[in-house]
């Protein structure tokens, strides 16, 4: 008999890997539901994002907006319980390492739930990141601990976690891609709306507390976009996030060298990804997708959660200084496209539903 799934989730990055778990219930007819806790949106706002995506309404929404880390957490534990009580799963899964993560983990360990992990293992070892705290705890309390490589099996095995507990079942961001890509087919191609060329343009995304939040790193990274343009004489597009535009206004910051543009969709998104020249970015998720689309990544960090990017060649860190930027910049686009995708082979959710089941 099939366990009950209380799959959890609350950001964007969330919904988009776990999609293929979703999709992997359904096909196979598993109990489940999907609890979105809002973290970022609120479940109305995200409702495209379900519906682009194929996916069916999550059964609960807890809208708990934000607010500080430590009240935003224990709000979602609190809500998550209820829940939890009510339902009864026999498994909640988590993915990554959002403050929904950490309090999806927590509600169902102490009550006796498992916890399943998806992206296990993963590790800056920066303690400043809140997410690294997130990871961290997360996977201590796990007892299932899908760990997408054997690099984070062997991090999670170094940290005293029984192998038992640990299957290495490749990234569901290779599912993601994969299949994201086929729904894109046939959509409105948003470079043609951007009048945009494969191949001829750049494509930036920056968003990290402690890159927008600091004028003199916000500054230096727009400063670096901004000579990568110029550099190499093909535009750079930052589709800029709410959050990000209000810090810039605030800070007095301005470009005439970068374009701008609102947020876009999910598979926008993805479109615009797989075919720009090179993608500059302080996201983790996009390092992987980067690498599974055989786009060269540069890294506006110090340091990443994804070293094997690092280790196939696909990625680069830059850090946020303007020089450093545009010298990684350089030297990813004189590197040949060669790597192999270290992430799997999109059957991460098969595997994952496969343990459970």
């Amino acid at each position: 008999m099939s366990q009950k799934i209380a799959i959890v989730l609350g950001t964007r990055p969330e919904i988009i890997k776990m999609s293929p778990v979703i999709r992997e219930c359904t096909k196979r007819d598993v109990d489940y539901f999907i609890l979105h806790t809002g973290q970022h949106y609120t479940y109305n706002l995200d409702k495209i994002f379900f519906e682009q995506l194929e996916l069916p309404d999550a059964k609960y929404n807890l809208d708990v907006g934000s607010d500080s880390h430590g009240a935003q957490t224990g709000t979602i534990l609190r809500e998550i319980e209820n829940v939890l009580i009510q339902e009864k799963p026999d498994v909640v899964l988590v993915e990554g390492d959002t403050n929904t993560v950490l309090a999806g983990a927590l509600a169902a360990t102490k009550l006796h739930i498992k916890v399943g992990h998806v992206e296990a293992g993963l590790r800056s070892y920066d303690r400043t990141m809140p997410e690294e705290i997130n990871r961290v705890l997360a996977d201590h309390c796990s007892d299932y601990l899908f760990a997408p490589t054997e690099k984070s099996k062997q991090i999670l095995l170094g940290e005293g976690i029984p192998t038992a507990r640990i299957v290495v079942t490749g990234n569901t961001v290779v599912d993601a891609v994969y299949q994201n890509l086929s729904i894109c087919e046939g959509r409105t191609n948003p470079l043609h709306e951007l009048g945009l060329v494969s191949g001829e343009y750049f494509l930036a995304t920056a968003h990290r507390q402690e890159n927008v939040d600091v004028k003199t790193i916000f500054e230096s990274i727009i400063s670096g976009l901004e000579r990568v343009a110029g550099a190499f004489g093909l535009p750079v597009i930052y589709p800029i996030h709410p959050r990000s535009r209000k810090m810039m206004d605030r800070f007095g910051l301005n470009s005439t060298g970068i374009l701008f543009i609102d947020p876009v969709d999910y598979l926008s998104f993805l479109q615009l990804e797989s075919n720009a020249k090179l993608v500059l970015t302080d996201s983790g998720g996009v390092q992987e997708e980067t690498c599974i689309l055989n786009v060269p990544c540069v890294t506006l960090r110090d340091n990443t959660e994804r070293p094997e990017t690092l280790e196939v060649g696909s990625n680069i860190l830059a850090g946020t200084k303007t020089e450093t930027i545009l010298a990684a910049t350089t030297e990813m686009l004189g590197r040949t496209i060669n790597w192999s995708n270290p992430f799997g082979d999109g059957s991460a959710s098969e595997k994952i539903i496969g343990v459970l089941e």
